[in-house]
C-alpha cells in the first residue's frame, strides 16, 4: 500500500479507533477527493485527510480497515534526533557535530566539523535550526538562480519554511518556497528540488514537457527523487 491509503469517505473529530487502536487526527482539505491516511513523520503521527460531502459511518469504516496499516508505519518511522549538544547532524555531503559552549556567542557557528552554539541550553535547538535554515536559503537561491537561467526564465522571490508535505513549490506568480531542511540532504538532492520547482516556472504541472525540462537540468532527477521517497522521512526528524 502506499503511503496515502485512500478510498471514499469521511471521518469526523479527532480521537481514537479504540482504546487499542493509534490515535488519527483529522486534517480537512478542499483539494481532496477521497479520503487518505498520511503518515506526518515530523509529529510522528498519522492525519486522515478529509474531502468534503462523504458520510461518518464510511469514514469510521474505512479508519478500521487501515488500523494495522496506521500502526505499522508509525512502528517503521526513524528515532527522534534532537539538536542537542554532542548530536551529529548531516550538512549538505559532510556532517556537523553540535557543540554547546554557554560562554561562547550565541550564534551557531562552524568550526571545521562542529557546530559550536553560545547560550542557554534551551536555546541550542532553534539557534541551529536557524543556521541550517541559512544554510539553505543560500544554497536553493544559487541553485534556483542557476536552473532558471539555463532555462531562460526567473522567479519573483524565494523563501524557505518547513512545510510537512512538500520539498518545494512553485507559484503561479514564480515564487518559490522550499523546506529548509533541505539543508541535511546530499547536495544533488537539494540541487534536484531546485531544478523542479525552476522547471515549474515554465511548466505548472507534471506532464512530459515538464518532465523533460527537469532532465534537461537534471539528468540523475529519479535517483535524487528516489532519496527523497526512501530518507526524506528522516529529516523530519530532527530537531526540538
Amino acid at each position: 500500500m502506499d503511503d496515502v491509503a485512500r478510498v471514499e469517505g469521511l471521518l469526523e473529530g479527532r480521537r481514537p479507533l479504540t482504546a487499542a487502536a493509534p490515535p488519527l487526527e483529522v486534517r480537512r482539505s478542499a483539494r481532496a477527493r477521497r479520503i487518505g491516511i498520511r503518515i506526518d513523520p515530523a509529529r510522528g503521527v498519522a492525519e486522515l485527510v478529509l474531502p468534503e460531502g462523504a458520510p461518518r459511518a464510511e469514514g469510521d469504516r474505512f479508519a478500521a480497515r487501515h488500523r494495522a496499516w496506521v500502526a505499522a508505519r508509525l512502528a517503521e518511522l526513524p528515532p527522534r534526533r534532537p539538536f542537542v549538544h554532542g548530536a551529529r547532524v548531516p550538512v549538505a555531503d559532510g556532517a556537523v557535530e553540535i557543540l554547546h559552549r554557554p560562554g561562547r556567542p550565541a550564534a551557531a557557528r562552524r568550526e571545521g566539523g562542529m557546530l559550536v552554539v553560545g547560550g542557554p541550553a534551551a536555546e541550542v535547538a532553534p539557534r541551529v535550526a536557524g543556521w541550517l535554515k541559512a544554510q539553505a536559503r543560500e544554497a536553493l537561491r544559487e541553485a534556483a538562480a542557476r536552473h532558471a537561467e539555463a532555462l531562460g526564465a526567473r522567479f519573483a522571490s524565494l523563501r524557505v519554511g518547513d512545510p510537512r508535505t512538500r520539498w518545494g513549490s512553485c507559484s503561479p506568480r514564480g515564487a518559490l518556497a522550499f523546506s529548509w531542511r533541505l539543508a541535511m540532504a546530499p547536495s544533488r538532492v537539494l540541487d534536484y528540488v531546485a531544478a523542479h520547482e525552476a522547471a515549474h516556472l515554465l511548466e505548472a504541472n507534471h506532464g512530459p514537457r515538464f518532465w523533460r525540462l527537469v532532465a534537461r537540468l537534471r539528468p540523475d532527477h529519479a535517483e535524487a527523487r528516489a532519496w527523497l521517497r526512501r530518507r526524506g522521512p528522516e529529516l523530519h526528524r530532527y530537531g526540538g
